[in-house]
């Protein structure tokens, strides 16, 4: 199981509005949120989670799955009920989220995968971080994480962030992913599902977003134009729109 408690940032609120829980991707933070969660911050109240060892969660020396975080997750949720984003690693978090928690209402899954990558790609890329720390990700994050051409001020932070990440946790997230499979239990998840991927993503492209509308009972898939594997920070403003347009369809209708 884990060591500790996640981080859990309130990044917008809004009287009285519906609970949007938003959740990060492998190597970054709340910040790769923090541009939608601005343009959200008249319809939800926002609140994001910081992984393992990032941003301001303590860092991790023991094994985890993705499961653990998912009821850690669901353990700092105390709304009755909310909607959930996730992008890439957090993506794949909501589908455990959605498998465990009936207070979810709506699941907006960016970027992930019911399976991500192999197993033995995980295993190289935290025993290289185990090596030689999470500075050597830098360029090849780069390369994954945003569609070609100049990085915007929001990227390059992003990437500067990558080498204050505990080296430890960051392995052990790598090993968590090895062990994510939520395939064959699709089907379980009864929630409304959005599966979305960036136009320009080599990691979790089209087929992986594809897959997951597929198998769940009620999904659809979106293309993001001119995105990587991190919309949320290279389109902020399809991505709110994206989620504003998902999740007010779930609403109830407002009382006359």
């Amino acid at each position: 199981m884990t060591d500790t408690s996640l981080s859990c940032v309130r990044l917008a609120s809004a009287s009285s509005a519906p609970v949007l829980v938003l959740g990060p991707s492998l190597g970054t933070s709340t910040a790769v949120w923090a541009a939608v969660a601005e343009r959200l911050a008249a319809d939800f109240t926002v609140v994001s989670w910081d992984l393992p060892g990032h941003g301001a969660s303590a860092a991790r020396t023991s094994p985890f799955h993705l499961a653990d975080l998912a009821d850690e997750v669901s353990a700092l949720t105390d709304a009755d009920e909310y909607f959930y984003a996730g992008v890439s690693l957090g993506g794949a978090v909501g589908l455990h989220l959605a498998l465990r928690d009936k207070r979810m209402r709506g699941l907006a899954a960016l970027c992930t995968g019911a399976i991500i990558g192999t197993p033995a790609g995980w295993h190289e890329r935290a025993a290289l971080v185990r090596a030689s720390g999470t500075t050597t990700l830098v360029e090849a994050s780069r390369q994954r994480w945003f569609a070609p051409g100049d990085l915007t001020p929001s990227e390059q932070h992003l990437l500067e962030q990558l080498p204050s990440i505990d080296d430890e946790s960051y392995a052990l997230s790598c090993e968590a992913l090895a062990r994510h499979d939520v395939r064959s239990e699709l089907p379980r998840i009864a929630v409304p599902v959005l599966a979305a991927w960036g136009e320009h993503d080599l990691v979790t492209p089209a087929a992986s977003a594809e897959e997951i509308a597929q198998g769940v009972p009620a999904g659809r898939t979106e293309r993001i134009p001119a995105a990587g594997h991190l919309p949320p920070v290279e389109q902020p403003d399809a991505v709110a729109s994206l989620l504003r347009a998902f999740f007010g369809a779930l609403q109830p209708p407002a009382s006359a």
